[in-house]
């Protein structure tokens, strides 16, 4: 796949050294390390203090008495060395393309063997999430798209927009979306279902408020009730899946993955973790064992996203779902119309930065 055109870091040799370092400290870590990893994500990003700094140090141990007449060593602490800073993303918009799979395999294999053969994988697109980030990192507005919307999808033709992803992978997936909007997008990232419950659980659950109570029709049949519900990896899964429980199917479903996601950034951002540059390393340690993102798009990219994110206002976070013309069929498919007026509405919005105006 080929990189996509959008902003990056600013090319710097600070940046440049610390990307190297990342690099480097990055290549060591196994997956037999990945049970270590948690633990260092967990307790580094949730349970700093409220200042965002690492915990102080553990107490001394109780010196031990030492013979007569000879003088007690005066014990020395070493103070470990300040962590590198993380380089400052370039102050402008960027809109990032969130794909969650409807792989029960291994996405990010099924993804790569798409992009180097052209063959069809057995993974849809389950959701479809344009996160729009403004420059001042702030705030973020999220367009979802349903996942039956019918498209022009480059050098396949008129298809739901899901399929975009099984006929060539996040890369087509992601040009579909910036043809549909006549936007760029600057990053990918897809999670299969297994990612997405590891992550969760990673994350020690997630708290959702339910605003449409329901029982899944998934795995376990789980309860949702009314209010804030914590859920762990599986709960959230059959959340974000379920479609089957709702008079109006898939669109309160991705109205629950509105709902999710901004859950997940509340989990995120909790106690001002992305404030801490450990925690912020961590948290992408972390995360890489599932992410498949676009290529170009490094750990240390990642890193300097996040931590670019770090004063955002949780609450500030705004949503839409994108404008339909209603459901019908294209030959025996079940399809949602879109709403060409209304989503060139959106695109523009999107490229003049107005896209906040649009949403709730």
């Amino acid at each position: 796949m080929s990189a996509p055109a959008g902003p990056g870091p600013e090319s710097h040799p600070a940046g440049d050294a610390w990307h190297q370092m990342f690099h480097g400290r990055r290549r060591w870590i196994a997956a037999l390390l990945a049970v270590a990893l948690v633990a260092t994500a967990v307790v580094v990003i949730f349970n700093l203090n409220p200042a965002g700094t690492e915990a102080g140090p553990a107490a001394s141990p109780t010196p031990t008495a030492t013979p007569s007449g000879t003088p007690s060593a005066t014990p020395t602490r070493t103070k470990p060395p300040a962590p590198a800073p993380i380089p400052e993303l370039r102050a402008v918009p960027m809109n990032v393309l969130v794909i969650g799979s409807d792989s029960r395999a291994n996405a990010r294999k099924q993804a790569a063997h798409t992009a180097a053969t052209g063959e069809a994988s057995d993974q849809r697109a389950d959701t479809l999430m344009v996160v729009h980030v403004p420059a001042d990192r702030r705030s973020l507005t999220l367009i979802s798209i349903n996942r039956d919307t019918w498209v022009e999808v480059p050098g396949v033709g008129g298809a739901k927009i899901n399929a975009s992803l099984e006929r060539g992978g996040i890369d087509l997936a992601q040009r579909t979306v910036e043809q549909l909007l006549g936007i760029r997008i600057a990053h990918t990232l897809m999670l299969d279902f297994h990612g997405f419950r590891v992550l969760t659980d990673r994350l020690g659950g997630i708290d959702v408020n339910v605003t449409t109570p329901f029982r899944s029709t998934h795995e376990t049949r789980h309860v949702f009730k009314a209010g804030v519900n914590h859920l762990n990896g599986q709960a959230a899964l059959e959340f974000a899946r379920e479609r089957y429980a709702f008079a109006d199917g898939d669109f309160q479903r991705v109205r629950n993955q509105q709902t999710l996601l901004r859950a997940i950034l509340a989990r995120l951002t909790a106690r001002g973790a992305l404030n801490n540059v450990t925690a912020v390393r961590a948290l992408v340690d972390m995360a890489s064992c599932c992410l498949t993102v676009n290529k170009g798009f490094d750990p240390a990219q990642a890193a300097i996203l996040a931590y670019s994110l770090r004063n955002l206002n949780v609450k500030a976070i705004r949503s839409m779902t994108l404008p339909n013309a209603g459901m019908g069929y294209v030959g025996e498919q079940s399809v949602i119309f879109p709403d060409q007026a209304g989503i060139a509405a959106v695109g523009a919005a999107l490229r003049s930065g107005r896209i906040a105006q649009l949403a709730r």
